[in-house]
């Protein structure tokens, strides 16, 4: 298959939370368009497993531990990249491990968790980032957000929210400040049968069916197949003037404005 075929082929993204779910499913995406990853998580049993599944389909793949939350170490995780692959093209913040109930039943530090793995882990990826994806010439970051931003009845989710939008924010401000530097950054808020979302829908049948109802399109996303496929669209050439979006991949559930 030739590179005008696949376009993206040859190039390097870091994918944090690659061990499962979502991560793993654009891991596994951007793997069938030749892309090699850069597979980031804290569970190295579960990294190895996404590895494999991407060296099955041909590419290079390492895996790199790591808390996004310690964000000293960050900086470190993608210098150790680019020794490792001699670039990196694409940077996927993905990795998240928030708090989730009533605010008067929330203390500070749970409260606080979500900012430090999620805004706050993706600004120091993003930074670290930026002279390797400046010099990549077309450098792409997509981050991921919620629909529970914009959701009529936030209630317990409100935490979670709050980080999300922080990370829409920075977002946007990125892709304006480093659009001269070739580099766009865009945001996703999808709906996906992670495993933790195939928990809840397991444990609380009801309350699940009420949500999938609540969806235009009647179904959750497969993690490869629908949100997966649309990061590559996203980094890919394409979609090259795009940039500072929110793209919902949510089956038409979310109304953003």
């Amino acid at each position: 298959m030739s590179t005008q075929d696949r376009p993206l082929a040859g190039r390097v993204a870091l994918v944090t939370g690659a061990g499962q779910g979502v991560g793993q499913g654009i891991a596994l995406a951007l793997a069938s368009e030749g892309v090699s990853v850069a597979v980031v998580g804290r569970t190295a049993r579960k990294l190895e497993e996404t590895c494999g599944l991407l060296r099955d389909r041909g590419v290079e793949a390492e895996a790199f531990a790591c808390d996004v939350a310690d964000t000293d170490a960050l900086p470190g995780v993608v210098e150790a990249v680019v020794a490792r692959f001699g670039r990196l093209d694409v940077l996927v913040n993905n990795a998240y491990a928030g708090s989730y109930g009533p605010l008067l039943e929330l203390s500070d530090d749970a409260f606080q968790k979500g900012f430090r793995t999620g805004p706050f882990a993706a600004f120091a990826f993003m930074k670290a980032a930026h002279p390797h994806l400046k010099a990549s010439g077309y450098g792409s970051i997509v981050n991921l957000v919620t629909s529970a931003m914009v959701r009529w009845d936030p209630t317990t989710y409100g935490a979670y929210a709050a980080a999300k939008q922080a990370l829409r924010s920075l977002t946007r401000t990125a892709a304006v400040e480093w659009a001269p530097d070739g580099i766009r950054v865009n945001s996703i808020a999808p709906h996906a049968l992670s495993p933790g979302l195939q928990w809840w829908t397991e444990n609380n049948p009801e309350e699940a069916a009420e949500f999938v109802a609540a969806i235009p399109m009647r179904r959750i996303g497969d993690c490869e197949q629908d949100i997966g496929r649309a990061v590559v669209a996203l980094v890919g050439p394409d979609l090259r003037y795009l940039t500072g979006a929110t793209v919902p991949l949510d089956g038409g559930q979310a109304f953003f404005g």
